[in-house]
């Protein structure tokens, strides 16, 4: 078993070409400690986000903080704390906080997904 406190899980700049301002993660489970998921926090500050992208497994969000978007090819959707998402395999979307405020959420996905950048 293991217990966290997200208040103490250490924020780590998110770098990476999918996002746009500032973002940070904070890694709730290590890679070697799950085989069967990826488990972490991203934190999108007032005006980032990620770039369009799709993944080769579900993803999960689960809004912690703030407000923030959620879009796909076809819909925008604002999200705020408390909402989940379901984003299936293979779908083009994107999310963050491209307003005036900043929004954070879990994430969870199947170990080993890929991510793929993706204009519209």
């Amino acid at each position: 078993m293991k217990v966290v406190k997200t208040s103490d899980l250490p924020r780590e700049p998110a770098v990476s070409p999918l996002f746009t301002g500032e973002v940070f993660r904070q890694l709730i489970v290590e890679p070697a400690e799950s085989q069967s998921f990826n488990f972490s926090i991203v934190n999108f500050s007032a005006g980032s986000r990620n770039k369009f992208h799709q993944h080769t497994s579900d993803q999960i969000l689960i809004v912690t903080e703030g407000t923030g978007v959620v879009a796909t090819d076809q819909e925008e959707r604002t999200v705020s704390a408390g909402d989940v998402i379901l984003i299936p395999a293979g779908e083009n979307h994107w999310h963050g906080a491209p307003g005036e405020t900043p929004m954070s959420h879990i994430t969870v996905q199947t170990k080993g997904s890929q991510t793929q950048q993706n204009e519209p």
